[in-house]
């Protein structure tokens, strides 16, 4: 299945999102980046520097907590990518929203796709960001391309999800979230 951002922004406008209302969870958003490159739609990853308080080296969408002065998560999502990577608001064509994502580490984030025609140069902020890359978004859609490991976290067993590409390693919630909004698509586009 050929993925495009008009399919995305299709399915998104006819899914709704489930919102969690979670008290003592910190709100917060990430943008989910993709842009056309060699004839495919590709997902924007960022690798967080050894210096940033939480999730050192990790690889990550761009984004964070939910600011006072944002509007909503699709503010807070394009303030946190244009800090993170300077990437302009305007640059950044919002698809939707998906549904909330509650973290081990206690944030409620709210993922926005967001489609990038004319990518600019990114300008990683050097707190925060030591890469900016991209990776096919049918690399995701290919099974053999996931790794799943079995975690106990507070006497439950989780599946944490992995994608290995090039020498990236994309888990945890980035890529729980990716798997889950490509899985929640693709069924949907089957049974339309």
């Amino acid at each position: 299945m050929t993925v495009t951002h008009d399919h995305i922004r299709q399915f998104l406008a006819r899914h709704t999102p489930r919102k969690l209302d979670s008290p003592g969870l910190t709100r917060a958003a990430v943008l989910i980046p993709m842009l056309a490159k060699d004839g495919a739609l590709h997902v924007l990853f960022t690798k967080r520097t050894k210096t940033v308080e939480h999730h050192k080296g990790q690889i990550s969408f761009p984004g964070g907590a939910i600011d006072a002065g944002d509007s909503d998560a699709v503010a807070a999502a394009l303030r946190e990518a244009e800090e993170e990577i300077g990437l302009p608001r305007a640059s950044v064509d919002v698809l939707g929203v998906f549904h909330d994502y509650v973290t081990p580490s206690g944030y409620c984030v709210t993922p926005v796709a967001g489609y990038i025609a004319a990518p600019p140069q990114f300008v990683p902020s050097s707190q925060e960001v030591e890469e900016v890359f991209d990776v096919p978004l049918e690399f995701f859609l290919d099974a053999r391309n996931e790794h799943i490991v079995k975690v106990m976290r507070r006497k439950t067993v989780r599946d944490v999800y992995f994608y290995n590409y090039g020498q990236h390693e994309i888990w945890g919630v980035t890529a729980a979230i990716l798997r889950a909004f490509l899985k929640a698509m693709t069924t949907t586009a089957k049974t339309t």
